[in-house]
């Protein structure tokens, strides 16, 4: 079989590549090394037989965002989003909790004495979301609405903790927003922390904070299922060692990252300079990740986390920022910020009849082999008095062991590399276009790429349709 292109990787991002190019009339193979697709999107029986959990991601605002993926028939595979009652809870001490609501109005309302506040910083932004979406999505793309995107950026571009306190005064909306910028796994007094934190509350607000029916793996499934009805071919368990392996095809794309491309690169004569550049490139702190098969639901204080998809457990702003800025300087907090999901509440597909499933993890120094189950399910427990004795089993993740499953997690950096100012552009190299390698036909269309991390598929459409315009003459 002759191919035009070849993906190698099947995340969300290659899956979206390999569809835009097959969309364009070629002829195209997708290979995985693993004997399933989905990259962060697979879902196992990581603890006990009959409970669903996944892997790697869990809660999908960015796929519900996603332009690219609204354009797919993604729901005639069976792909069906659950929405929880709020979007996300984050308990304080003392049983009170504050809320992300998918209505700007109830949250701000929730918020109490920082309710005005909350209104006069989110809704500019809410009224434009259209235009900056655009932006956050296609950053290299002519923007629509120049001066709102200016006024987003002027905030999105500040620390969140200096954001934070310029808007609100009480700790209940400084802990939520310092939780959302968490995200970003960066130091909440860096610059451009803020930009995560308002990314995921506008999308809370517009189109909310879902998960697929069934497991993350149902969207992986849905794509792969699509690029094959175009009559795209898949190949798994084909682990790629040198570029020279694969198919003659006029087109390469690689849903990897900047080290990878350097590993099957190495028979090739990358260019010195650009090698440098990538060996330039930055990786974050790392996460270590558990799985829990539960007896019964977390007894949460707070009424409104037993709503909530995703619960953020760190307490104040003080302590988040601590605990984040513990993980950049290479150490473990005994108190970490922690993301939680639990779908079962609001899926019953995921756990036997009357059990219950949980995913959670924290963020740890860059390759750290820590098991940080003690320091997390403390911090459940401070805030859900008893969940211990409902664990019937438990599966853990360490960032080396996330790595080995998925080596684009450098050290266990789910975010492909770290989000700062510079490298929120210059990703993974100061080039434009940003998919171009420095070899004929390569292009790189991992989260490495722009516009960085997360469940979207735009590294994979974008990098498509670049590869499209310079080596089919497409555009």
């Amino acid at each position: 079989m002759v191919y035009d292109a070849v993906v190698v990787g099947s995340g969300p991002n290659g899956l979206s590549a390999a569809i835009v190019l097959k969309q364009a009339g070629l002829a195209v193979l997708l290979v995985e090394r693993r004997t399933t697709i989905g990259g962060g999107l697979r879902s196992d029986s990581l603890t006990l037989p009959g409970f669903v959990h996944d892997v790697c991601s869990a809660i999908h605002p960015f796929a519900l965002a996603s332009p690219f993926f609204r354009s797919l028939p993604l729901r005639d595979f069976g792909l069906e989003f659950v929405h929880p009652p709020l979007c996300a809870a984050h308990p304080l001490d003392g049983g009170t909790a504050a809320v992300l609501d998918n209505s700007l109005e109830r949250t701000s309302e929730a918020l109490g004495v920082d309710g005005p506040g909350y209104r006069k910083l989110m809704q500019p932004m809410l009224d434009h979301w259209p235009a900056i979406s655009r932006f956050v999505f296609d950053p290299f793309g002519f923007p629509a609405q120049p001066l709102s995107l200016l006024k987003f950026g002027m905030k999105a571009l500040l620390p969140a903790v200096v954001l934070a306190e310029r808007y609100f005064h009480g700790e209940a909306a400084r802990s939520l927003f310092a939780g959302m910028a968490a995200h970003s796994i960066l130091p909440l007094d860096q610059a451009s922390s803020a930009a995560a934190a308002l990314v995921l509350l506008l999308m809370g607000h517009s189109s909310g904070w879902g998960f697929p029916k069934g497991g993350s793996q149902r969207l992986a499934d849905a794509l792969a299922n699509c690029f094959l009805r175009l009559g795209g071919e898949i190949q798994t368990g084909w682990a790629v060692r040198r570029l020279e392996e694969l198919p003659q095809a006029r087109a390469t794309l690689l849903d990897l990252g900047p080290r990878q491309l350097l590993s099957l690169a190495s028979n090739k004569k990358l260019p010195v300079a650009y090698c440098r550049q990538l060996q330039r490139y930055r990786y974050g702190p790392g996460i270590c990740k558990l799985d829990w098969a539960l007896s019964a639901p977390i007894p949460f204080l707070a009424e409104e986390c037993r709503r909530a998809g995703t619960v953020h457990l760190g307490g104040s702003q003080s302590e988040i920022a601590a605990s984040e800025n513990l993980a950049h300087q290479g150490t473990s907090s005994n108190k970490p910020f922690v993301l939680l999901a639990q779908p079962s509440l609001f899926d019953s597909s995921r756990a036997p009849s009357g059990k219950h499933t949980a995913w959670a993890y924290c963020h740890v120094p860059s390759g750290s082999g820590v098991d940080m189950t003690e320091a997390i399910e403390s911090q459940v427990e401070r805030f859900a008095p008893g969940f211990r004795s409902l664990v019937l089993a438990r599966h853990v993740m360490t960032a080396p062991e996330l790595e080995e499953y998925n080596p684009n997690c450098v050290g266990g950096d789910i975010s492909g590399g770290i989000m700062n100012l510079r490298q929120l552009f210059a990703r993974p190299t100061l080039r434009y276009p940003p998919y171009r390698t420095a070899l004929h036909g390569i292009y790189l269309c991992s989260s490495s790429t722009p516009p960085g991390p997360a469940v979207h598929g735009l590294c994979g459409y974008h990098a498509a349709r670049r590869a499209l315009r310079d080596v089919f003459g497409m555009r």
